[in-house]
């Protein structure tokens, strides 16, 4: 089983060993007058993520860098540029399997909460980053705007450009050096986990959707 783990849009040169994702709970446990014991049912807590990355300082053959970060300088920088930003970024988990084959992709809005770096002899030249990371939520007010047809009815407002029965405006990108389908999808959709979907549109261009080439035009969905 192969693994692409990427950090924002930064693709770990060596993916982590293990990848251990701790979901907790809120649940309090109270006692009734009698001395009875209950579980009282809160929302589920917020996912940790706890990672070792190795950022390699000599040249490795297991190592890809995707051309956005090509050294370990690059690659504190942007910690550091992320833990500063004070914004959430997606921390993503590509599988696929012995064959090829695309099995489960885990994507998650995150925020860095903290991380560690270490020079360990027994690793040589090479850094050892520990970085913990925790699930964001996204949260806010929701504002309905409305309109009063000359009924006096409430009809919700829509957006102009969203009108039924106007097609969808057909959007293309040209791959340049560096991008995968999943930087694009992040780049382009938002979204890096929706790389599969330009995968689909482009299958009669793109056969292995790890081998996409400057120049190429992608259909975008």
């Amino acid at each position: 089983m192969a693994y692409e783990v990427y950090i924002d849009d930064m693709l770990l040169p060596l993916p982590p060993e293990k990848i251990p994702v701790k979901y907790s709970g809120q649940n309090k446990t109270a006692n009734l007058i009698n001395g009875e014991e209950i579980n009282i049912l809160k929302p589920a807590g917020l996912a940790e993520i706890n990672i070792d990355v190795t950022i390699p300082q000599m040249d490795y053959p297991s190592a890809v860098w995707d051309g956005s970060i090509d050294n370990a300088e690059d690659f504190l920088g942007k910690l550091d540029a992320l833990k500063k930003g004070k914004k959430p970024f997606e921390f993503t988990v590509v599988r696929e399997g012995f064959g090829g084959d695309s099995l489960f992709d885990t994507s998650m809005d995150v925020t860095l909460e903290d991380y560690k770096v270490s020079d360990d002899v027994s690793q040589g030249l090479d850094l050892l980053v520990s970085l913990t990371m925790k699930e964001y939520r996204h949260y806010g007010t929701l504002i309905l705007n409305f309109v009063l047809k000359e009924n006096g009815d409430a009809q919700s407002e829509q957006a102009e450009g969203e009108r039924s029965g106007e097609a969808p405006q057909e959007k293309n990108y040209t791959v340049v050096k560096g991008d995968c389908l999943w930087s694009i999808a992040k780049k382009q959709l938002g979204n890096g986990s929706r790389w599969q979907e330009i995968h689909q549109l482009n299958k009669d261009k793109v056969k292995n959707p790890n081998l996409i080439y400057p120049g190429q035009i992608l259909a975008l969905p």
